[in-house]
Protein backbone atom coordinates (compact mmCIF):
# COMPACT_ATOMS: atom_id res chain seq x y z
CA UNK A 1 0.00 0.00 0.00
CA UNK A 2 3.10 2.27 0.91
CA UNK A 3 4.51 1.78 -2.71
CA UNK A 4 1.44 3.27 -4.41
CA UNK A 5 1.50 6.89 -3.16
CA UNK A 6 4.63 7.96 -4.89
CA UNK A 7 3.54 5.84 -8.51
CA UNK A 8 0.15 7.89 -8.55
CA UNK A 9 2.67 11.35 -8.44
CA UNK A 10 4.59 10.53 -11.39
CA UNK A 11 3.08 12.56 -14.29
CA UNK A 12 3.38 16.07 -12.76
CA UNK A 13 8.06 15.57 -12.82
CA UNK A 14 8.98 16.20 -9.05
CA UNK A 15 6.74 16.21 -6.64
CA UNK A 16 7.81 19.16 -4.20
CA UNK A 17 8.40 21.32 -6.54
CA UNK A 18 4.56 21.99 -6.78
CA UNK A 19 4.70 23.18 -3.25
CA UNK A 20 7.40 26.10 -4.23
CA UNK A 21 4.59 28.64 -4.35
CA UNK A 22 4.74 29.27 -0.92
CA UNK A 23 2.30 32.13 -0.69
CA UNK A 24 -0.79 33.30 -2.21
CA UNK A 25 1.33 36.39 -3.32
CA UNK A 26 3.36 34.54 -5.64
CA UNK A 27 0.02 32.87 -6.97
CA UNK A 28 -0.59 36.54 -8.36
CA UNK A 29 -3.68 37.13 -5.81
CA UNK A 30 -3.66 40.80 -4.60
CA UNK A 31 -2.54 42.30 -1.30
CA UNK A 32 -6.24 42.78 0.00
CA UNK A 33 -7.11 38.81 -0.58
CA UNK A 34 -3.56 37.56 0.54
CA UNK A 35 -5.01 39.53 4.04
CA UNK A 36 -7.77 37.74 4.00
CA UNK A 37 -6.20 34.60 3.54
CA UNK A 38 -3.72 35.07 6.85
CA UNK A 39 -6.91 36.16 8.64
CA UNK A 40 -8.47 32.73 7.79
CA UNK A 41 -5.43 31.32 8.91
CA UNK A 42 -4.16 29.69 5.34
CA UNK A 43 -0.71 30.29 5.42
CA UNK A 44 0.16 28.71 2.00
CA UNK A 45 -2.26 27.28 -0.72
CA UNK A 46 -3.09 24.26 -1.32
CA UNK A 47 -2.36 21.65 -4.23
CA UNK A 48 -5.15 22.41 -6.48
CA UNK A 49 -5.35 25.99 -5.20
CA UNK A 50 -1.49 26.30 -6.78
CA UNK A 51 -2.54 24.56 -9.73
CA UNK A 52 -5.92 26.55 -10.22
CA UNK A 53 -5.31 30.07 -9.61
CA UNK A 54 -2.51 31.47 -11.75
CA UNK A 55 -4.59 29.70 -14.24
CA UNK A 56 -7.85 31.53 -13.30
CA UNK A 57 -5.83 34.63 -12.71
CA UNK A 58 -4.86 34.61 -16.14
CA UNK A 59 -8.54 34.82 -17.38
CA UNK A 60 -9.08 30.83 -18.54
CA UNK A 61 -11.97 28.40 -17.99
CA UNK A 62 -10.76 25.83 -15.77
CA UNK A 63 -11.86 21.88 -14.81
CA UNK A 64 -10.46 21.12 -11.50
CA UNK A 65 -10.50 17.73 -10.30
CA UNK A 66 -9.47 17.20 -6.56
CA UNK A 67 -10.95 15.05 -4.07
CA UNK A 68 -13.06 17.12 -1.73
CA UNK A 69 -11.02 18.67 1.42
CA UNK A 70 -8.55 19.95 -1.05
CA UNK A 71 -9.52 23.36 -0.46
CA UNK A 72 -11.25 23.53 -4.17
CA UNK A 73 -13.69 26.80 -2.94
CA UNK A 74 -11.14 29.28 -2.19
CA UNK A 75 -9.82 28.29 -5.81
CA UNK A 76 -13.08 29.38 -7.42
CA UNK A 77 -13.75 31.69 -4.79
CA UNK A 78 -10.48 33.76 -4.73
CA UNK A 79 -9.79 34.48 -8.52
CA UNK A 80 -13.34 35.77 -8.90
CA UNK A 81 -13.20 38.56 -5.86
CA UNK A 82 -10.24 39.62 -7.12
CA UNK A 83 -11.78 40.13 -10.87
CA UNK A 84 -14.48 41.51 -8.64
CA UNK A 85 -12.43 44.37 -6.86
CA UNK A 86 -11.24 45.43 -10.57
CA UNK A 87 -14.22 45.50 -11.86
CA UNK A 88 -17.55 46.06 -8.96
CA UNK A 89 -20.72 45.04 -10.49
CA UNK A 90 -23.79 43.90 -9.12
CA UNK A 91 -24.89 39.99 -9.77
CA UNK A 92 -21.41 39.66 -11.05
CA UNK A 93 -21.37 35.46 -10.42
CA UNK A 94 -23.40 32.33 -10.05
CA UNK A 95 -21.89 29.27 -8.31
CA UNK A 96 -24.60 26.23 -9.01
CA UNK A 97 -24.30 23.38 -5.75
CA UNK A 98 -26.00 20.06 -5.51
CA UNK A 99 -26.98 20.26 -1.98
CA UNK A 100 -28.31 23.61 0.45
CA UNK A 101 -26.31 22.78 2.96
CA UNK A 102 -22.75 22.83 0.53
CA UNK A 103 -24.49 26.65 -1.12
CA UNK A 104 -24.57 27.91 2.61
CA UNK A 105 -20.80 26.71 3.36
CA UNK A 106 -19.99 28.38 -0.04
CA UNK A 107 -21.07 31.38 0.85
CA UNK A 108 -19.71 31.65 3.94
CA UNK A 109 -16.48 31.22 2.39
CA UNK A 110 -17.01 34.05 0.15
CA UNK A 111 -18.24 36.29 3.26
CA UNK A 112 -15.25 35.84 4.73
CA UNK A 113 -12.68 35.81 2.28
CA UNK A 114 -14.81 39.07 1.12
CA UNK A 115 -15.76 40.64 4.34
CA UNK A 116 -12.86 43.54 3.86
CA UNK A 117 -13.91 44.24 0.11
CA UNK A 118 -17.47 44.54 1.48
CA UNK A 119 -18.89 41.73 -1.19
CA UNK A 120 -22.60 40.70 -0.68
CA UNK A 121 -23.60 36.71 -1.37
CA UNK A 122 -27.18 35.73 -1.62
CA UNK A 123 -27.82 31.66 -1.00
CA UNK A 124 -31.05 30.93 -3.17
CA UNK A 125 -32.41 27.36 -2.58
CA UNK A 126 -35.29 25.21 -1.79
CA UNK A 127 -37.07 24.58 1.49
CA UNK A 128 -36.73 28.57 2.07
CA UNK A 129 -39.37 31.01 1.51
CA UNK A 130 -39.20 32.12 -1.74
CA UNK A 131 -40.32 35.77 -1.09
CA UNK A 132 -37.19 36.47 1.43
CA UNK A 133 -35.26 35.13 -1.20
CA UNK A 134 -36.50 37.26 -3.96
CA UNK A 135 -35.99 39.99 -1.58
CA UNK A 136 -32.29 39.78 -1.34
CA UNK A 137 -32.21 38.98 -4.95
CA UNK A 138 -33.86 42.56 -5.32
CA UNK A 139 -30.96 44.00 -3.60
CA UNK A 140 -28.64 42.79 -6.38
CA UNK A 141 -25.68 40.90 -4.57
CA UNK A 142 -22.35 40.30 -6.24
CA UNK A 143 -22.21 36.54 -5.90
CA UNK A 144 -25.32 34.39 -5.78
CA UNK A 145 -24.99 30.69 -4.70
CA UNK A 146 -27.90 28.27 -5.80
CA UNK A 147 -29.03 24.73 -6.07
CA UNK A 148 -30.37 24.98 -10.13
CA UNK A 149 -34.00 24.14 -9.28
CA UNK A 150 -35.09 26.66 -7.45
CA UNK A 151 -32.43 29.22 -9.33
CA UNK A 152 -35.21 28.54 -12.34
CA UNK A 153 -38.01 29.56 -10.21
CA UNK A 154 -36.27 32.51 -9.29
CA UNK A 155 -35.86 32.91 -12.78
CA UNK A 156 -38.92 32.49 -14.35
CA UNK A 157 -40.98 34.33 -11.49
CA UNK A 158 -39.39 36.96 -10.00
CA UNK A 159 -39.39 40.28 -11.72
CA UNK A 160 -36.48 42.10 -12.74
CA UNK A 161 -34.11 39.07 -11.86
CA UNK A 162 -32.00 38.11 -14.65
CA UNK A 163 -28.12 37.00 -14.99
CA UNK A 164 -27.74 38.97 -18.50
CA UNK A 165 -25.36 40.79 -16.68
CA UNK A 166 -23.10 37.67 -15.32
CA UNK A 167 -19.25 37.18 -16.11
CA UNK A 168 -18.42 34.13 -13.69
CA UNK A 169 -20.44 30.84 -13.68
CA UNK A 170 -18.81 27.95 -11.43
CA UNK A 171 -20.54 24.48 -10.97
CA UNK A 172 -19.49 23.17 -8.20
CA UNK A 173 -19.49 18.82 -7.28
CA UNK A 174 -20.92 19.10 -11.05
CA UNK A 175 -20.65 15.41 -11.16
CA UNK A 176 -23.12 15.07 -8.53
CA UNK A 177 -25.23 18.28 -9.99
CA UNK A 178 -25.75 16.26 -13.09
CA UNK A 179 -26.26 12.64 -11.12
CA UNK A 180 -29.54 14.68 -9.27
CA UNK A 181 -31.06 14.81 -12.63
CA UNK A 182 -30.21 18.55 -13.31
CA UNK A 183 -29.43 18.22 -16.53
CA UNK A 184 -32.38 20.15 -18.05
CA UNK A 185 -32.10 22.79 -15.26
CA UNK A 186 -28.43 23.33 -16.23
CA UNK A 187 -29.21 23.61 -19.82
CA UNK A 188 -31.96 26.30 -19.41
CA UNK A 189 -29.51 28.21 -17.09
CA UNK A 190 -26.94 28.05 -19.42
CA UNK A 191 -29.45 29.65 -22.22
CA UNK A 192 -29.81 32.37 -20.18
CA UNK A 193 -26.76 33.77 -19.25
CA UNK A 194 -24.07 35.47 -21.44
CA UNK A 195 -21.78 33.49 -23.90
CA UNK A 196 -19.56 35.56 -22.97
CA UNK A 197 -18.34 34.81 -19.29
CA UNK A 198 -15.38 32.62 -17.50
CA UNK A 199 -16.72 29.25 -16.43
CA UNK A 200 -15.21 27.09 -13.61
CA UNK A 201 -16.08 23.71 -13.43
CA UNK A 202 -15.05 21.64 -10.31
CA UNK A 203 -15.76 17.61 -9.43
CA UNK A 204 -13.94 14.99 -7.09
CA UNK A 205 -15.18 12.63 -10.27
CA UNK A 206 -14.65 13.00 -14.56
CA UNK A 207 -17.94 11.17 -15.64
CA UNK A 208 -19.45 10.91 -18.94
CA UNK A 209 -21.69 13.82 -17.92
CA UNK A 210 -19.46 16.22 -16.80
CA UNK A 211 -17.26 16.07 -20.26
CA UNK A 212 -20.29 16.48 -22.10
CA UNK A 213 -21.13 19.61 -20.13
CA UNK A 214 -17.66 20.91 -20.09
CA UNK A 215 -18.19 20.39 -24.19
CA UNK A 216 -21.12 22.61 -24.00
CA UNK A 217 -20.22 25.04 -21.37
CA UNK A 218 -16.20 25.70 -21.31
CA UNK A 219 -14.31 27.03 -23.90
CA UNK A 220 -10.56 26.14 -24.40
CA UNK A 221 -10.21 24.86 -21.00
CA UNK A 222 -7.14 24.29 -18.65
CA UNK A 223 -7.66 21.42 -17.18
CA UNK A 224 -6.22 21.40 -12.84
CA UNK A 225 -6.07 17.73 -11.38
CA UNK A 226 -4.84 16.81 -8.24
CA UNK A 227 -6.42 13.03 -7.85
CA UNK A 228 -5.08 11.09 -10.88
CA UNK A 229 -6.91 8.05 -9.21
CA UNK A 230 -9.99 7.85 -7.60
CA UNK A 231 -8.27 8.83 -4.11
CA UNK A 232 -8.93 9.03 -0.87
CA UNK A 233 -6.69 10.91 1.56
CA UNK A 234 -3.40 9.42 2.64
CA UNK A 235 -4.02 9.93 6.58
CA UNK A 236 -7.24 8.29 6.38
CA UNK A 237 -6.93 5.04 7.93
CA UNK A 238 -10.18 2.83 6.46
CA UNK A 239 -11.57 -0.59 7.87
CA UNK A 240 -14.33 -2.95 7.09
CA UNK A 241 -16.37 -5.22 9.78
CA UNK A 242 -17.69 -8.32 8.36
CA UNK A 243 -21.20 -8.46 10.50
CA UNK A 244 -24.85 -10.39 9.93
CA UNK A 245 -27.17 -7.82 9.29
CA UNK A 246 -29.51 -8.35 12.24
CA UNK A 247 -26.86 -7.55 14.82
CA UNK A 248 -26.09 -4.28 12.63
CA UNK A 249 -27.30 -2.45 15.71
CA UNK A 250 -25.62 -4.21 18.49
CA UNK A 251 -22.06 -3.79 16.56
CA UNK A 252 -22.26 0.03 15.78
CA UNK A 253 -23.57 0.63 19.51
CA UNK A 254 -20.62 -1.38 20.27
CA UNK A 255 -18.18 0.72 18.24
CA UNK A 256 -19.37 3.58 19.33
CA UNK A 257 -18.65 2.74 23.10
CA UNK A 258 -15.20 1.65 22.27
CA UNK A 259 -14.09 5.22 20.37
CA UNK A 260 -15.93 6.92 22.74
CA UNK A 261 -14.78 10.52 23.00
CA UNK A 262 -14.76 11.06 19.34
CA UNK A 263 -17.36 12.94 16.93
CA UNK A 264 -18.88 10.64 14.46
CA UNK A 265 -20.44 11.14 11.13
CA UNK A 266 -23.25 8.02 10.55
CA UNK A 267 -24.35 7.63 6.68
CA UNK A 268 -27.43 5.75 6.38
CA UNK A 269 -29.16 5.16 2.74
CA UNK A 270 -32.33 6.11 3.94
CA UNK A 271 -34.18 8.90 5.47
CA UNK A 272 -36.46 6.75 7.22
CA UNK A 273 -33.30 4.73 8.70
CA UNK A 274 -31.69 7.68 9.75
CA UNK A 275 -34.62 8.72 12.13
CA UNK A 276 -34.40 4.76 12.84
CA UNK A 277 -30.79 5.16 14.16
CA UNK A 278 -31.06 8.46 15.71
CA UNK A 279 -34.09 7.22 18.29
CA UNK A 280 -32.62 3.79 18.92
CA UNK A 281 -29.03 5.67 19.84
CA UNK A 282 -30.64 8.05 21.89
CA UNK A 283 -32.92 5.97 23.84
CA UNK A 284 -28.75 4.36 24.56
CA UNK A 285 -28.08 7.42 26.16
CA UNK A 286 -25.69 8.70 22.98
CA UNK A 287 -26.16 12.81 21.81
CA UNK A 288 -27.25 11.47 18.06
CA UNK A 289 -28.92 14.31 15.77
CA UNK A 290 -30.62 13.24 12.49
CA UNK A 291 -29.57 15.17 8.89
CA UNK A 292 -31.76 14.30 6.12
CA UNK A 293 -33.71 15.56 3.12
CA UNK A 294 -37.35 15.13 5.43
CA UNK A 295 -36.54 17.19 7.53
CA UNK A 296 -37.06 21.11 7.04
CA UNK A 297 -33.83 23.51 6.40
CA UNK A 298 -33.89 25.40 9.41
CA UNK A 299 -33.98 21.86 10.96
CA UNK A 300 -31.20 21.09 8.67
CA UNK A 301 -28.84 23.72 9.75
CA UNK A 302 -29.79 23.46 13.24
CA UNK A 303 -28.68 20.11 13.28
CA UNK A 304 -25.26 21.03 11.30
CA UNK A 305 -24.80 23.51 13.72
CA UNK A 306 -25.51 21.71 16.98
CA UNK A 307 -23.19 19.01 15.24
CA UNK A 308 -20.11 22.04 14.81
CA UNK A 309 -20.27 23.62 18.24
CA UNK A 310 -19.59 20.22 19.78
CA UNK A 311 -22.78 20.13 21.61
CA UNK A 312 -23.62 16.64 19.71
CA UNK A 313 -21.09 13.88 18.80
CA UNK A 314 -22.90 11.72 16.44
CA UNK A 315 -24.38 13.06 13.31
CA UNK A 316 -26.35 10.14 11.09
CA UNK A 317 -26.84 11.27 8.09
CA UNK A 318 -28.29 10.80 4.48
CA UNK A 319 -26.02 11.00 1.68
CA UNK A 320 -27.05 15.03 1.69
CA UNK A 321 -24.41 15.28 3.89
CA UNK A 322 -21.60 13.18 1.93
CA UNK A 323 -20.51 16.52 -0.60
CA UNK A 324 -18.39 19.32 0.05
CA UNK A 325 -19.53 19.84 3.62
CA UNK A 326 -16.41 20.80 5.97
CA UNK A 327 -16.52 20.33 9.32
CA UNK A 328 -13.18 20.36 10.65
CA UNK A 329 -13.69 18.13 13.95
CA UNK A 330 -14.95 14.64 12.41
CA UNK A 331 -12.82 12.39 13.51
CA UNK A 332 -14.51 8.70 12.31
CA UNK A 333 -16.96 8.09 9.26
CA UNK A 334 -19.27 4.68 9.77
CA UNK A 335 -20.37 3.57 6.61
CA UNK A 336 -23.61 1.56 8.49
CA UNK A 337 -24.97 1.55 4.80
CA UNK A 338 -22.62 0.99 1.82
CA UNK A 339 -23.05 3.34 -0.54
CA UNK A 340 -24.87 2.03 -3.39
CA UNK A 341 -22.13 3.69 -5.95
CA UNK A 342 -18.93 3.03 -4.99
CA UNK A 343 -17.97 6.81 -5.99
CA UNK A 344 -20.27 8.28 -3.28
CA UNK A 345 -18.06 5.90 -1.13
CA UNK A 346 -15.17 8.56 -1.98
CA UNK A 347 -17.21 11.30 -1.04
CA UNK A 348 -18.67 10.04 2.61
CA UNK A 349 -14.78 9.35 3.67
CA UNK A 350 -13.75 12.68 2.43
CA UNK A 351 -15.46 14.18 5.76
CA UNK A 352 -12.82 13.35 7.78
CA UNK A 353 -8.93 13.32 7.25
CA UNK A 354 -9.41 16.72 6.03
CA UNK A 355 -6.54 19.61 5.71
CA UNK A 356 -4.15 17.34 6.74
CA UNK A 357 -5.44 15.62 9.70
CA UNK A 358 -6.03 12.32 10.56
CA UNK A 359 -9.04 10.54 10.47
CA UNK A 360 -11.20 6.64 10.72
CA UNK A 361 -13.47 5.11 8.47
CA UNK A 362 -14.68 2.05 9.16
CA UNK A 363 -17.36 0.36 6.61
CA UNK A 364 -20.40 -2.02 7.28
CA UNK A 365 -20.37 -5.25 5.29
CA UNK A 366 -23.06 -7.59 5.47
CA UNK A 367 -23.71 -10.65 3.53
CA UNK A 368 -25.72 -8.68 1.28
CA UNK A 369 -23.14 -5.97 0.62
CA UNK A 370 -20.12 -8.39 -0.60
CA UNK A 371 -20.34 -7.13 -4.33
CA UNK A 372 -20.87 -3.74 -3.37
CA UNK A 373 -17.58 -3.91 -1.08
CA UNK A 374 -15.29 -5.00 -3.80
CA UNK A 375 -16.52 -2.56 -6.39
CA UNK A 376 -15.62 0.16 -3.92
CA UNK A 377 -12.05 -1.99 -3.04
CA UNK A 378 -11.59 -2.16 -7.00
CA UNK A 379 -12.54 1.81 -7.39
CA UNK A 380 -10.47 3.22 -4.76
CA UNK A 381 -7.23 0.43 -5.38
CA UNK A 382 -6.74 -0.89 -2.07
CA UNK A 383 -7.36 -3.70 0.26
CA UNK A 384 -9.15 -2.83 3.03
CA UNK A 385 -8.13 -3.80 6.75
CA UNK A 386 -10.67 -5.25 8.87
CA UNK A 387 -11.73 -3.16 11.88
CA UNK A 388 -11.20 -5.70 15.06
CA UNK A 389 -14.20 -6.08 17.14
CA UNK A 390 -14.84 -8.86 19.65
CA UNK A 391 -17.97 -10.85 19.31
CA UNK A 392 -18.54 -11.79 22.50
CA UNK A 393 -19.09 -8.19 24.18
CA UNK A 394 -21.17 -7.42 21.04
CA UNK A 395 -23.42 -10.18 21.92
CA UNK A 396 -23.27 -8.98 25.61
CA UNK A 397 -25.32 -6.06 23.75
CA UNK A 398 -27.86 -7.68 22.14
CA UNK A 399 -30.55 -7.64 24.98
CA UNK A 400 -30.86 -4.03 25.54
CA UNK A 401 -30.63 -3.11 21.76
CA UNK A 402 -33.42 -5.05 21.09
CA UNK A 403 -35.23 -3.03 23.77
CA UNK A 404 -34.07 0.24 22.48
CA UNK A 405 -35.12 -0.89 19.13
CA UNK A 406 -38.86 -1.50 20.25
CA UNK A 407 -38.90 1.94 21.43
CA UNK A 408 -37.37 3.21 18.45
CA UNK A 409 -39.58 1.85 16.40
CA UNK A 410 -42.99 2.78 18.58
CA UNK A 411 -41.45 6.79 18.48
CA UNK A 412 -41.20 6.46 14.40
CA UNK A 413 -44.62 4.79 14.75
CA UNK A 414 -46.01 8.28 16.75
CA UNK A 415 -44.10 10.57 14.37
CA UNK A 416 -46.00 9.33 11.19
CA UNK A 417 -49.28 9.37 13.42
CA UNK A 418 -48.46 13.27 14.15
CA UNK A 419 -47.80 14.31 10.68
CA UNK A 420 -50.49 12.40 9.41
CA UNK A 421 -53.04 13.99 12.12
CA UNK A 422 -51.29 17.20 11.10
CA UNK A 423 -52.47 16.89 7.54
CA UNK A 424 -56.11 15.74 8.40
CA UNK A 425 -56.36 18.87 10.51
CA UNK A 426 -54.79 20.80 7.48
CA UNK A 427 -57.80 19.11 5.21
CA UNK A 428 -61.65 20.11 6.29
CA UNK A 429 -63.12 17.47 5.31
CA UNK A 430 -66.85 18.22 4.41
CA UNK A 431 -68.68 17.58 1.60
CA UNK A 432 -68.13 21.69 0.27
CA UNK A 433 -64.21 21.77 1.01
CA UNK A 434 -63.43 18.26 -1.06
CA UNK A 435 -65.36 19.38 -4.33
CA UNK A 436 -62.85 22.96 -3.96
CA UNK A 437 -60.02 20.37 -3.75
CA UNK A 438 -60.68 18.55 -6.09
CA UNK A 439 -61.16 21.78 -8.44
CA UNK A 440 -57.58 23.20 -6.83
CA UNK A 441 -55.85 19.91 -6.89
CA UNK A 442 -57.03 19.50 -10.95
CA UNK A 443 -59.17 16.10 -10.15
CA UNK A 444 -55.96 15.06 -7.98
CA UNK A 445 -58.19 14.60 -4.58
CA UNK A 446 -58.25 10.66 -3.72
CA UNK A 447 -60.78 8.88 -4.46
CA UNK A 448 -62.66 7.86 -1.21
CA UNK A 449 -63.48 3.69 -1.05
CA UNK A 450 -67.11 3.55 -1.07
Amino acid sequence: MADEGPEEETPPPPPPETKEPGTFRDLGVTEVLCEACEQLGWKSPTKIQTEALPVALQGRDIIGLAETGSGKTAAFAIPILQALLEKPQRLFALVLTPTRELAFQISEQFEALGSSIGVKSAVIVGGIDMMSQSLALAKKPHVVIATPGRLIDHLQNTKGFNLRALKYLVMDEADRILNMDFETEVDKILKVIPRDRKTYLFSATMTKKVQKLQRAALKDAVKCAVSTKYQTVEKLQQYYVFIPSKFKDCYLVSILNELAGNSFIIFCSTCNNTQRTALLLRNLGFTAIPLHGQMNQNKRLGALNKFKAKSRSILLATDVASRGLDIPHVDVIINFDIPTHSKDYIHRVGRTARAGRSGKSITFVTQYDVELFQRIEHLIGKKLPVFPTQEEEVMMLVERVTEAQRYARLELREQGDKRKRARQEDNDDTEESLGVRKKVLGGKARKRPR
